[in-house]
């Protein structure tokens, strides 16, 4: 069943050129009922935000500074967040900001039994992307709407612009992540992987290395092997994944 999501976006933080590719990733997660987005729209700097607001069905939420150097925005934001959630008319929030001030608030909601993404540019602080179950960067959003009419041939990347090189530690992650859900011949459903990497890591997203999905990632890397499973239908096959090291073990 999809979630019915509240949308709450930051309009003094996030740049209206992302709005497409935000809405478009969103829908993947649930159904926007509610979409709001907060700023004092008497300042010229949010006027490109009008029209794309008509365009998506955003509604504007006016709030003016009323001290200097205090973010009213974020407090308003805050507040209707709270509103919202005790009105039960959704079971889960997408807040999109890269400011840390909603950590809590992403938080809170969670504590509530709100499922929660966050959306924002990759300087966005470690403390509300960990706060959310999952938190997606803008600027790969963009780099895949640049790139969608380039298909993935083997273990080519779909993505080709300025994405981020898979390091020791990423390897490890995965590594550690295909281990705790090994069975016995050290094979793990690649699905059961994927929802246990984004809960250990809520901004952990193959597209920010250049891969649309998890398995041409994994084929991509040498300390991984991949094995395709009939399903029990026989419609569809299930993809498992195991560390080579294992499996040289479990031959001997």
């Amino acid at each position: 069943m999809d979630l019915n999501l509240a949308v709450l976006i930051d309009g003094d933080n996030i740049p209206s050129t992302y709005i497409k590719e935000m809405m478009e990733e969103i829908a993947k997660y649930g159904n926007p009922t509610i979409k709001r987005i907060y700023g004092d729209w008497t300042k010229p700097d949010l006027s490109k935000w009008k029209k794309i607001l008509l365009e998506n069905a955003i509604t504007p939420i006016q709030q003016y500074g009323y001290t200097k150097g205090k973010n009213a925005t974020d407090s308003a934001m805050i507040i209707d967040a709270m509103d919202i959630l005790y009105s039960d008319k959704v079971n889960g929030f997408c807040l999109v900001s890269s400011d840390s001030d909603f950590t809590r608030l992403a938080t809170r909601l969670r504590e509530a039994g709100m499922k929660v993404f966050g959306i924002g540019e990759k300087k966005t602080p470690n403390p509300f992307i960990v706060a959310c179950d999952k938190f997606i960067y803008l600027e790969i959003l963009k780099y895949e709407s640049e790139d969608n009419e380039v298909e993935s041939i083997d273990n080519a990347p779909t993505i080709k612009t300025n994405v981020d090189k898979i390091t020791t530690k990423d390897i490890k992650l995965i590594s550690n992540t295909i281990s705790d859900l090994a069975d016995d011949d050290g094979w793990a459903f690649l699905g059961d992987v994927g929802s246990l990497l984004q809960k250990k890591q809520p901004n952990f997203d193959s597209r920010n290395y250049g891969f649309q999905k998890l398995t041409p990632l994994i084929k991509s890397i040498k300390s991984f092997e991949i094995e395709q499973r009939e399903a029990s239908k026989g419609k569809s096959k299930l993809i498992y994944a195991r560390n080579k090291k294992q499996s040289k073990t479990s031959s001997k």
